[in-house]
Order: C-alpha cells, then structure tokens, then sequence
C-alpha cells in the first residue's frame, strides 16, 4: 500500500466511524455502554479471526516480547477510549460531545512528541489548531460551549486513549508488518476487558441485544471489523499525526448522516466548519508538494 492509498484508506474510514454515529446514538437507549461496547468489539474480533489466523501462518517469525507490549498498549488505548466515549456520549450534551471528540487531533502530536522526542511539523500543528476550530463551530454553530460535565472530562480522557493509539500503531507495524493480528487483538482483548467490567457494573437482558442488533451488527462489522482494520493499513504508510487529521474527517460525516438520517440541519457556520476540517487536511495533504513546487520555481524560471 503506498502513500495515497493509505490516505484513502483512512478517510474511508472517517466515513465510515462519521455514519456510524447514528447506529451508536440508537443503540443508547438499548444497551448499556460497556455492554454495547464489548458485543461490538466481540463481532469485531470473530470477523478478523480467519484473516489473522492465515496471517499469523505465513509470518516469518513469531510475535516478540516488544510486540506484544504495543499489541496490548494498542488494545488497552481502544478499551479506554471506547468506554469512556460511550458512557461520555451519554452524559454530555452533544455540542460539547462533538468539539470533545476531535481534540485527539491535537493531541497525537503531542503523544508522539512524548514517546519518540519528534517534534510535530510546523504545518502539522497548523492544520491541527485549523482542524479544532472547525469541529467547535461544527458542534456549537459558533456559539458558547456550554459548562463542562463529568461527561466532558470522560470525553476528554477518551481523546488521550485514542491519541497514544495512534501514535503506538506504527511502531508495531514496523517490527512486524502484521496489521491483521494487531486487529483481532485489539478487538479480542477489548471484548474481554469490556465484558469483565460490564459483568461487575452494568445489568442487561437477552432482549436488549435482540433489540440492538442491526446497530451491533453495523458496529461490529464495519465500524470495528472494517474501519478500524482500515485504519490500521492506512498507518502503515501515513505518520500518527497526519492520521489523525485525515480520521478528523469523521465529525464531517458525522453531522451528514446526522442530516440525512436523523433530521439535523447544517447551519451555515457548521457547514463553514466542515470547511475548515476539509481544509486543514488538504493543507497536510498538498501543501509539502506545493511548497517544494514553489521553492523550485524560480530556479526552473532562470533555467
């Protein structure tokens, strides 16, 4: 997979994460969130096994004890971050639940700073600060956010999770070039993490996964199954903090399934937000080959 097609890569699955939003909204009022969280990932994680397991045949050598570290960091990241979002979702409105979930963006470069001493690209950390400005007009319409909630802070520390996954992915496809097995991993140890904490605090019936099934399916499959397995290829090629913006793209297409499927209508300052997220992402995207272009303008001119 080269550059480009990691980049798709990613932001098909920042369509498919953005749609996904109305399966997790309708699955609120069926399933508790660590209920919901674990069935989903459970799916997930049977669909990746056929996939890893031929994976896991053909690898040259086994996994080493440093692998299974960053296997285990990057599942803890998405048990974490799953759980805290949904039971943060929950509890918050969702103005502040929409800027909440992009700060990630801002924050990956940072947790790459942190464990490898890499300081983020000016243009990086422009796009970044771009992008979090979209998202809050995006999510408020330009107006006030409102006064934080204990939702908020859930929310908050889920961005953590999911930025030091990002940032820890690459580093495990480097040593073993085997991104199924980092998919069935993260979603086998994140069912498991999911349904222990479930047992010990939430209560749920037959009935209610009955009820939530196309949402749990939609979840599961493509979602978990096929976007986060997207997400895993795409990084193979595109670094953690650029990943980042191009997954940013899931707050466009969250507020557009919003529109077509829940009845939500697009202000003129939201749409001027999706703007600013696209824009920020075509920056990083074009704006390395555009600089270079124009650098080596004039001395193409005097030749």
């Amino acid at each position: 997979m080269n550059r480009w097609r990691a980049d798709v890569a990613l932001g098909v699955a920042a369509l498919i994460w953005g749609f996904a939003f109305v399966a997790q909204k309708e699955a609120e009022a069926l399933v508790p969130p660590v209920n919901f969280v674990a069935a989903r990932f459970a799916i997930s994680a049977a669909a990746l096994a056929p996939f890893a397991a031929y994976e896991t045949r053909k690898a040259a050598w086994p996994l080493d004890g440093p692998s299974w570290r960053l296997a285990l960091g990057v599942a803890l990241t998405l048990f974490v971050g799953s759980v805290l979002q949904q039971v943060g979702l929950a509890t918050t409105t969702a103005t502040n639940g929409g800027f909440l979930t992009a700060c990630y963006v801002v924050l990956t470069p940072i947790a790459v700073w942190i464990m490898t001493g890499r300081a983020p690209r000016l243009i990086v950390a422009a796009a970044a600060g771009l992008s979090i400005v979209g998202a809050w007009l995006l999510a408020s319409g330009g107006g006030p956010v409102q006064a934080m909630s204990v939702g908020d802070a859930l929310i908050l520390l889920s961005d953590l999770a999911w930025a030091f996954g990002i940032a820890w992915m690459p580093m495990f496809l480097a040593r073993t070039r085997r991104p199924f097995t980092l998919a069935f991993l993260q979603y086998a140890v994140c069912a498991a993490l999911a349904a222990l904490v479930a047992v010990m605090f939430e209560t749920v019936r037959v009935e209610n996964f009955v009820a939530a099934l196309w949402p749990l399916l939609f979840a599961g499959l493509i979602s978990g199954a096929l976007g986060f397995t997207l997400q895993i290829l795409g990084q193979r090629q595109t670094p953690p903090s650029e990943a980042a913006l191009l997954l940013s793209l899931e707050s466009v297409f969250a507020a557009i399934a919003g529109a077509l499927w829940l009845d939500e209508r697009l202000t003129t300052i939201a749409t001027f937000g999706c703007a600013l997220i696209l824009i920020s992402v075509l920056l990083v995207e074009l704006g390395p080959s555009f600089m270079r272009r124009f650098r080596r303008a004039p001395l193409d001119a005097a030749i």
